[in-house]
């Protein structure tokens, strides 16, 4: 839950209080296995939790009641022209809780919504330009994988475990443009950035043999070579990559973006994205800094620079009083995903259904409640009353998210925007392994492991 990756797992609780998660098997993702942080980091669930509403008053966040805040909310939004009013969605989220803000913000008239939190160039137009489009389980296939700009070691260990494990059986070459990790397996270095790539697609670097030698050869894009300015770039580059050795053909597709956001395919499935003359998080951002942007409504969204909102009025939506509830005007109390009824799409574009194990804290209540409640107040109301009716809605507008558990594969096309490059190296999307969200950054367990492991060893993808 903690990655994109979608394992499988179960909640062992007491009251309100979550004992341990263990893995659950399934052969298609995870096996038996799941990643540490996930396994770990509950402890987080219980810490620094927002367990009430709160308005900003005279400079403080003080204890609300939920007509006080839904009222200060609304008298913000009532006197703000809408198209000065942004919505972002966090890394956590589940999807009918995006589709929720993002029908609430329509009924708005708001254009400015964005569900990338890292701005990473994502084009939620062609599905296959987003998606693991060969499955996790489709690794064991594969006899080559070029890793760019990623590190699956701490982006997502189970997808790093199964590429090991293809590795161990032998017939397999992998090989790496970013920085130099220890991945665990074997691996040739290409170089350090999309100039690399640029020469493989042309043919002109010599690891083209071998690419033209492979029968199923996979490409692992990470969001480190997505979330640049390049980042369009690098996406048609990457898709020019693909088309010219033959990733995509009858049968086999291994072109794979790997995302770190758990709502991410979710949010690109929604369209949670600019509309029409729409800002994404970059504009949301820049605007609230430079006074275009009044309002802007953070579902969960804590990984944006919220220094930089100027003198906005922000509504913070979520479960942890994490960066965003810092710097809130007003805080809606949300249920962390051990405590809703809720639907998410891992980065194969898998739909999966997570249960309640535990009742969340205090007045928090599920986010799709929250603004369901919200909308009447504003005289916005959302067409449903209950879960049943928002999933329907949900089905009726992205009918891939009722087929559990089901990949529908994506149709190639064409994505990214040719240009030119960065010369400067690709990064990777992860700093911390320890310490990616809200709850890990909450976490006692996941505090002693960054002292440990980051400060203290220096550790530089060397998570195992």
């Amino acid at each position: 839950m903690l990655d994109a990756t979608g394992a499988n797992i179960s909640v062992a609780s007491r009251g309100r209080e979550v004992l341990r998660v263990l893995p659950r098997l399934n052969e298609a993702i995870n096996e038996e296995w799941m990643a540490d942080k996930g396994r770990f980091a509950c402890d987080g669930l219980l810490r620094q939790r927002l367990d009430r509403p709160y308005v900003r008053r005279e400079g403080k966040l003080k204890p609300a009641t939920w007509p006080e805040a839904f009222a200060a909310v609304a008298e913000r939004l009532k006197r703000v022209d809408a198209r000065r009013v942004a919505a972002i969605a966090g890394d956590l989220v589940d999807a009918e809780s995006m589709l929720a803000l993002k029908e609430l913000m329509d009924g708005l008239g708001s254009p400015h919504l964005d569900c990338r939190q890292d701005g990473a160039a994502l084009d939620p137009a062609c599905r296959a330009g987003y998606l693991f489009n060969s499955t996790i389980a489709g690794i064991d296939q594969a006899d080559l994988c070029l890793i760019v700009g990623s590190n699956p070691r701490w982006e997502a260990p189970i997808i790093n475990a199964r590429i090991l494990k293809r590795a161990n059986r032998g017939g397999f070459t992998a090989a790496v443009i970013g920085p130099r990790l220890d991945l665990t397996f074997k691996y040739a270095h290409l170089g350090a950035g999309p100039e690399t790539l640029a020469e493989l697609a042309e043919g002109r670097h010599a690891f083209a043999e071998a690419l033209r030698k492979a029968q199923r050869p996979m490409l692992i894009l990470g969001q480190g070579a997505l979330a640049r300015p390049d980042g369009a770039a690098v996406l048609a580059l990457a898709r020019k990559f693909a088309e010219g050795y033959g990733l995509v053909k009858d049968g086999w597709n291994g072109f794979n973006v790997l995302h770190t956001a758990a709502a991410r395919v979710g949010g690109l499935e929604l369209g949670f994205v600019p509309g029409p003359g729409g800002r994404d998080v970059r504009g949301i951002v820049e605007g609230a800094n430079n006074g275009e942007i009044d309002v802007v409504y953070l579902l969960g969204a804590d990984e944006i620079d919220i220094a930089r909102l100027g003198k906005a009025f922000v509504i913070y939506q979520g479960h942890h009083g994490d960066a965003g509830a810092h710097r809130a005007d007003v805080i809606l109390p949300g249920a962390a995903y051990t405590e809703k009824e809720a639907t998410y799409m891992n980065t194969e574009g898998r739909p999966q259904l997570a249960q309640l194990a535990v009742f969340p804290p205090g007045e928090a209540r599920e986010d799709w409640a929250i603004l369901r409640a919200l909308s009447q107040v504003l005289d916005r109301p959302l067409a449903y009353d209950n879960l049943a009716q928002l999933r329907r809605r949900l089905y009726q507008l992205a009918p891939r998210f009722e087929l559990i558990d089901h990949i529908e594969p994506a149709q190639w096309g064409s994505f990214g925007r040719e240009g030119r490059t960065d010369p400067a190296p690709f990064l990777t999307a992860i700093d911390n392994y320890y310490m990616t969200d809200p709850i890990s950054r909450a976490s006692e367990t996941m505090a002693k492991c960054t002292e440990t492991f980051i400060i203290e060893g220096g550790a530089t993808g060397t998570h195992g």
